[in-house]
């Protein structure tokens, strides 16, 4: 019998929706974990995955091997952190939103070419209908956007260390090991904020459910995707992740967002999917 083969567009598709039901479960462990028990149990239990599946050789990665690992882990675990923190202050759709702001800046950064500035000006627009003043006064955590923001700013650095990775440490050792340098920056604030609770047994489950749906099973369907489809669509696809985080936390969290935040939303959309549809084949990250 042959083995299903899942085609690229519904493989990327079922991954968005994996990483935001994913961060949704995680949103309900907050009471009892906080975000930083959250983020140490998702990215420990993801680590613990990647290197029972790939059984890195990790003492094979020598000092320059380790020197691209650890920079991409870093910023692995602290933007995790900044975005589950901001999930603290903000709806899911809102946070996502606000956070592609960091890759939108980079690949304009790399790209320099003058009509990207136009596509970063349409997303500054969304992040500026987000704040209080822009959308007519409602409750919007200032906080929760400057964390956001972290977190933007954490995922550029990531692309970036990821990019220097994958030219170091070929195949999937590297990923593993920023994986678990990635747990090693989380789990201090998971102890410090729930101590013991992270062993309890339905609260470490669903932990392992939030590392499966936010970590495991995303790459995995990424990694078909990009295997059949070019890597501008895959960023054009990519782009429509914040709404599908808008109707993840509207499904499972009972969070609504104002007819300004869906504008919002939708400019931070159509700006990503703009650099992406321009940019030349083979540019930005």
């Amino acid at each position: 019998m042959s083995a299903v083969r899942l085609p690229p567009v519904p493989a990327l598709l079922l991954a968005m929706l994996s990483i935001q039901g994913g961060a949704a479960l995680a949103k309900t462990l907050f009471p009892d974990l906080g975000p930083g028990g959250t983020s140490a149990l998702r990215v420990s239990l993801a680590a613990v995955i990647l290197l029972a599946v790939f059984r890195p050789n990790l003492r094979a990665l020598g000092r320059a091997g380790w020197a691209a690992v650890v920079p991409y882990g870093l910023a692995l675990g602290l933007m995790n952190l900044a975005f589950y923190q901001s999930l603290l202050h903000l709806p899911l759709g809102l946070a996502v939103t606000i956070e592609f702001v960091g890759p939108l800046a980079l690949a304009m950064a790399l790209s320099r070419r003058a009509q990207d500035f136009a596509w970063v000006a349409l997303a500054g627009l969304g992040i500026w209908l987000i704040t209080p003043h822009g959308s007519g006064g409602e409750a919007v955590s200032l906080v929760g956007i400057g964390l956001a923001l972290l977190a933007g700013a954490f995922w550029a650095a990531y692309i970036l260390a990821g990019g220097r990775l994958g030219r170091s440490v070929p195949g999937t050792t590297g990923v593993a090991a920023g994986m678990l340098v990635a747990a090693l920056v989380t789990l201090p604030f998971g102890v410090a904020q729930a101590g013991t609770k992270l062993l309890t047994p339905n609260l470490f489950l669903l932990g392992v459910g939030v590392a499966v749906l936010s970590s495991a099973l995303p790459y995995t369907l990424e990694m078909i995707a990009l295997r059949a489809i070019p890597a501008r669509v895959f960023g054009v696809m990519m782009s429509i992740e914040p709404a599908i985080a808008a109707l993840s936390g509207w499904l499972f969290l009972q969070e609504h967002l104002s007819g300004a935040q869906w504008l919002a939303m939708l400019c931070v959309i159509a700006a990503s999917a703009g650099i992406n549809l321009s940019s030349r084949q083979g540019e930005g990250p």
